[in-house]
């Protein structure tokens, strides 16, 4: 347990030292959003082409993997929509709800805690769900939430607008740019190597500043939020993320491989402490974009990012994880 804290403590803290940072504004509200767009546009790009480049491409796109997840995180999605839709809860914060509950931080967190933790080969694994998280889960619970449009063209068009998101997103490109290194064998070498030396350098930067800004945004979006939701209203969701996601995850890989599905025991290990990070900070910002509640989400990205200090950590050591 000792060594998973070793590795666990540092990256949470930096989590806190951006909360606190902003708290006591010593980053200025105005400065997160440059912060956000320096890690989502230049340094968490550079990683992922690096880890993609690195990796073979049946892991970075191993159909079974992102099956048996994506599986799970509709289970998830849907389940949670049917228990919490209500009169105090409509469609569009039902749909948010499941999405914070279903949604990982796998970009910005998850991706440099389990390689930090499970090796380089992690990466493989980790990017198939930033890749399933950011194309299909989004892009349903955005829809769901605005399946209410008139004429019944509200969810054409949210899935529309979705997917055109999900596609300017730098990272499923940066991704795929990897990918077309791992298949074809290029390096930046030779004459790129000055570009190798940048990516590398902007690559090198992106843990860390990563998940300062996560503590920064978790302050912006919850730290003051207009109204009060009752603890009811969030913190089932939360432990919905934590608890109940990364065991289907866990179940459904189990049960697939035991079916003779091509994953190792490892990518089970690597999928199940996936699932269990906390909720993806940006879902607050997909909220406050579609009209949801976000104080609501605030409140459960916050009190997931808390408790999964603990839960991951215990849950890493229940798994068996011995950091080199």
């Amino acid at each position: 347990m000792q060594a998973i804290l070793a590795v666990t403590v540092p990256f949470f803290a930096l989590v806190l030292c951006g909360w606190l940072g902003a708290r006591q504004q010593v980053l200025p509200d105005s400065a997160i959003p440059g912060l956000n767009g320096y890690v989502l546009y230049f340094a968490l790009p550079c990683l992922l082409f690096r880890f993609g480049a690195s990796t073979p491409v049946l892991d970075l796109l191993n159909p079974s993997m992102l099956g048996v997840y994506l599986l799970a995180a509709l289970l998830v999605v849907f389940v949670t929509v049917a228990t919490t839709l209500g009169e105090r809860i409509g469609l569009p914060d039902a749909a948010f709800g499941a999405l914070v509950a279903a949604f990982p931080n796998t970009g910005f967190m998850g991706v440099p805690l389990l390689v930090a933790l499970l090796g380089a080969a992690a990466a493989g694994p980790v990017i198939c769900t930033v890749l399933a998280d950011l194309f299909v889960t989004s892009s349903v619970c955005i829809a769901l939430a605005q399946a209410h449009g008139a004429a019944g063209q509200g969810w054409r068009t949210a899935l529309a607008q979705a997917l055109r998101g999900a596609l300017s997103n730098p990272l499923p490109w940066a991704i795929a740019l990897g990918a077309l290194f791992s298949v074809t064998g290029l390096r930046l070498a030779g004459a790129l190597a000055p570009l190798g030396t940048l990516v590398g350098m902007l690559a090198d930067s992106a843990s860390p500043v990563a998940l300062f800004t996560i503590g920064a945004v978790l302050w912006r979006t919850g730290g003051h939020p207009a109204g009060r939701t009752p603890l009811a209203d969030y913190l089932p969701l939360a432990a919905i993320k934590l608890f109940v996601h990364p065991l289907l995850v866990f179940l459904l890989a189990a049960a697939a491989r035991r079916l003779g599905a091509p994953i190792s025991a490892f990518q089970v290990t690597v999928l199940t402490l996936a699932a269990a990070l906390p909720s993806a900070s940006n879902v607050a910002l997909l909220a406050q974009r579609y009209g949801a509640d976000i104080g609501r989400v605030a409140r459960i990205i916050m009190s997931s990012t808390v408790l999964a200090f603990f839960s991951f950590s215990l849950l890493a050591f229940a798994l068996g994880v011995r950091p080199r």
